[in-house]
């Protein structure tokens, strides 16, 4: 068993009575998010707070503060060691906006689901206030937003490829990934008045780069501006140096000055993994949100494990690869059962786990025996086109994990909630697997992701063939028919990704009215920053192959085609109609307007997660 406190768990400092009463008069490290204070595992602030309390350092935390009252950022004094800022486990204008820039109307991570709490460009906003008021203090930037901005990117919003988040927010270093390793050693450096050059996992700008050996040299923010060819190249360059085993250090020039990203870090062993996630959180919200309801996209995770970090399915659109690594890395058994043991005596807590997963539910305990020594294969992908024989699957593990903490009396169900990789699910034997997840651990709903049904747009996607997943939707159905059960597949689709056109995306409304399932909610696209998608998006060609792709970018056009994927909801009615007759096609109104039903199949493909939280990262980005 895992223990690293003997003292009752607390909230970290928020006030200087907070500092008081533990007879603090100054801080090592304040750490300032966009988000409400969360203390648990699957919010990024919570996490590295506790893991820098755990080795030794006095932690403070400032959420949310007014951006345009410096006395907001006053509150805990100056610390002795750093501010670290993050815009939170969102990105700020994701946070702020959807896709089409309409302001949303509620934030799940903020007080009662407030909206306006943050500054657009968050990181950038808090660091150059506390630049201001703070000019010899050091600055730490982190989390999802500067992770995906750590070098020149195009950005949807302003429609422009712009700089380095570390220009603009005149930080001195950034923290890309998930970041435990990187901020203690950072803590450590400034303890002891080192230099902050040559971190695993962080960014920094310099001058001079004569001391960066062998560092691969991109094409400059200049460049990148002003030819779409050189940005492909610069991010084709960038992508092939992300493995932690073999990556480059990588610089690109910003007029007189060298944005220098050190290689990724190298990834958490299954005991450090286990520290971490073990740590005395409070698993709640600070009780200064009592008053406001609380934080609504609290209770999603309240009761849930996080089993493992990393993707090897390196999807395009996908920002995980970019921010966790291809490499998954797992927690042992004993530590998630130790962990559920502890949830399941809070006094809230009614009996069910709601969910041990990762970015992808399945992919717990996989391994390749190339991962520890050698890294991710250079040019070679582990799930496409189709599973690489050296992956193996964890699934005689996971199901031994779930048997482990169904055995304590306190447990009544443990559902697994996070998305399933269903192309990992159509193999003899993923067979025991899948009837143990069907018989014991869906709660009426399993969340699967084809996210279109052209072939065309999913080998652009790097998703597997449309024909793999009604393998695995014809399998799901018989396994559950034989247990006579009524289980339902929660189908996310993404419209507008580059590749699909009107006539594309018709084909997959047709699809859907044969098999009768409705989509409430779909994501539309977002071109993330440092994705492939992005790329794509952005200059017209597949970054690496060099292929036209076509491209939506007329808002007119993304209204179409997500009123053709969503055809039954009555105020899409027109829209759909001027599509049809746009593509000659208005022999098709009758089925698309649900009048005529062609399927016998009864799922639906109700989403039950904000569009806000697809693609960008999964659960506790930092």
């Amino acid at each position: 068993m895992l223990h690293h406190l003997n003292k009752e768990p607390e909230f970290l400092p928020i006030s200087k009575d907070d500092m008081k009463k533990r007879g603090w008069k100054e801080l090592d490290v304040i750490l300032i998010i966009g988000d409400a204070y969360v203390d648990h595992p699957s919010y990024g602030t919570a996490v590295i707070g506790r893991v820098l309390e755990n080795a030794g350092f006095r932690v403070g935390i400032i959420a949310q503060p007014d951006w345009k009252n410096p006395d907001d950022f006053l509150r805990l004094g100056k610390p002795r060691l750093f501010f670290g800022i993050t815009a939170g486990n969102l990105d700020s204008i994701i946070a702020n906006y959807t896709t089409n820039r309409s302001p949303r109307k509620e934030d799940d991570y903020s007080p009662g689901g407030k909206p306006c709490l943050r500054p657009n460009r968050a990181t950038i906003v808090y660091a150059n206030r506390i630049k201001e008021l703070f000019p010899d203090t050091p600055i730490v930037i982190g989390g999802i937003e500067a992770s995906l901005r750590r070098l020149a990117h195009y950005d949807h919003w302003s429609d422009e490829v712009r700089a380095s988040i570390l220009i603009d927010s005149r930080a001195d270093i950034l923290v890309y990934g998930m970041g435990e390793k990187q901020i203690i050693e950072i803590a450590r450096r400034l303890r002891s008045g080192d230099f902050l050059d040559n971190i695993r996992g962080t960014a920094i700008v310099r001058k001079n780069i004569e001391i960066f050996k062998d560092a691969l040299i991109l094409p400059s923010f200049e460049d990148v501006c002003i030819s779409k060819r050189r940005f492909n190249e610069a991010f084709e360059l960038w992508y092939k140096e992300c493995d932690p085993f073999y990556g480059k250090t990588v610089i690109q020039p910003h007029g007189n000055r060298f944005v220098i990203q050190s290689p990724p870090p190298l990834p958490l062993g299954t005991k450090e993994l286990d520290n971490i996630y073990l740590l005395p959180y409070m698993r709640n919200w600070h009780p200064v949100y009592d008053k406001d309801g609380g934080v609504p996209g609290f209770e999603t995770v309240r009761f849930s494990v996080t089993s493992h970090r990393g993707c090897c399915g390196q999807c395009s659109f996908c920002s995980l690869s970019a921010h966790q690594g291809r490499i998954v890395q797992s927690r042992s058994k004993e530590s998630i059962v130790e962990e559920t043991q502890t949830i399941a005596n809070l006094k809230n807590f009614k009996g069910t786990i709601t969910d041990i997963g990762g970015p992808t539910a399945n992919l717990y305990q996989a391994n390749c025996k190339h991962w520890t020594k050698n890294g991710a294969c250079k040019g070679k992908m582990c799930l496409m086109p189709t599973r690489c024989k050296e992956l193996r699957t964890g699934y005689g593990q996971t199901m031994n994990m779930w048997d482990e903490v169904m055995k304590n009396p306190k447990i009544n169900h443990l559902f697994v909630a996070s998305g399933i990789r269903y192309d990992l699910l159509v193999e003899n034997e993923s067979e025991k697997y899948l009837r143990t997840l069907c018989k014991h651990h869906i709660s009426g709903r399993l969340k699967v992701a084809p996210e279109h049904t052209a072939d065309s747009v999913l080998r652009l996607m790097n998703k597997p063939s449309f024909k793999v997943y009604e393998r695995f939707e014809a399998r799901f159905r018989k396994i559950n028919q034989e247990l006579k059960k009524k289980q339902y597949l929660v189908n996310y689709f993404v419209s507008a990704h580059p590749g699909s056109d009107l006539t594309a995306t018709c084909q997959m409304a047709l699809y859907l009215a044969h098999k009768n399932i409705r989509p409430e909610q779909i994501q539309d696209f977002i071109p993330l920053p440092m994705t492939v998608s992005g790329c794509m998006y952005y200059t017209g060609k597949h970054p690496f192959t060099g292929e036209h792709v076509y491209v939506a970018r007329d808002e007119r056009e993304k209204k179409m085609q997500r009123a053709l994927i969503q055809s039954t909801q009555p105020q899409n009615k027109e829209l759909v109609l001027e599509t049809l007759e746009k593509l000659d096609k208005g022999h098709l109104q009758d089925v698309l307007l649900g009048k005529i039903v062609q399927g016998v199949s009864r799922q639906t493909a109700a989403s039950g997660r904000k569009q806000s939280d697809r693609g960008t990262g999964g659960r506790g980005n930092r």
